[in-house]
């Protein structure tokens, strides 16, 4: 695994709660902690991949492909990889996310032989060794809201939608009252293997973020969120299972920066009055 840098329910338009224009939100990403060489016969494979990935993501929301080795490939050159697209997004919509995500996940892990990186409308992964196919409930993320002035009612709702959720095939956008939520599965998973993936998470959710307003569980090959009405309006903070995110972690990076460099110039300013 990568390590990570009572009312009846009501299913509604996708409009209510998701807007393209947070495609692009990071959420977590991961690197293998194997590079390869320059020159690697990987490389080639693994920009061939990337390449077949962003031209499919014009056409489908989802996609798996191989570069895989023949008799005239050189040992070790073999990619795999994937892409899977929030199931609301137009393929231009897909293909604007896949395309951010193929250039962060350069930034986040260059020279890998393998990566992950799940964006708020995609997710991106590609490996030198065959995941393709392969059933994997494991935890990738989490995150917790904080908790809310919720009730007995909440709760109710609240497991009325991760009832709903957990019996997806595919993506599924539900609400009763107050909660509102969503889940997916990558594209090629059986419903079985689907279901499996979500119950897993549902039972995380309640597990990991216990009173939270709002919550969402991303395992490898699925994920589920829900949150109150209007809770990402009235409130920003969180807890998190891996801290900051990317523009957290840049703008304390240039601090630090900016803040040794001042005190160089202090000192040397120092030196030159009492010299």
């Amino acid at each position: 695994m990568l390590p990570l840098i009572t009312l009846s329910h009501l299913t509604l338009t996708l409009s209510i709660f998701l807007s393209s224009t947070d495609a692009h939100v990071f959420i977590y990403g991961g690197c293998s902690q194997d590079k390869y060489p320059p020159n690697s016969p990987y490389e080639p494979s693994k920009i061939s991949l990337l390449s077949s990935l962003a031209s499919s993501s014009s056409r489908t929301l989802y996609d798996a492909t191989a570069v895989a080795n023949d008799t005239a490939s050189p040992p070790d050159s073999a990619a795999y990889g994937l892409y899977q697209c929030r199931g609301d997004l137009s393929p231009h919509e897909c293909a604007s996310c896949i395309a951010g995500a193929i250039n962060q996940i350069a930034v986040l892990c260059p020279d890998t032989y393998g990566a992950s990186l799940q964006l708020d409308g995609c997710y991106l992964r590609y490996e030198r060794a065959d995941f393709l196919g392969r059933l994997d409930t494991g935890l990738r993320y989490r995150k917790c809201g904080v908790g809310g002035n919720v009730d007995g009612e909440f709760w109710r709702r609240r497991d009325d939608v991760l009832a709903d959720l957990g019996g997806a095939a595919g993506f599924r956008v539900s609400a009763t009252g107050a909660v509102e939520g969503y889940a997916q599965c990558l594209g090629d998973m059986a419903a079985g293997d689907c279901s499996e993936c979500l119950a897993e998470a549902v039972a995380k959710v309640k597990m990991l973020c216990g009173a939270a307003a709002a919550a969402d569980v991303f395992l490898a090959q699925c994920y589920v969120r829900y949150w109150e009405s209007g809770y990402f309006t009235s409130s920003s903070s969180s807890e998190s299972s891996n801290g900051d995110d990317v523009g957290k972690t840049v703008a304390i990076i240039v601090g630090v920066v900016v803040g040794v460099a001042l005190l160089i110039v202090f000192l040397s300013f120092c030196r030159k009055a009492c010299g």
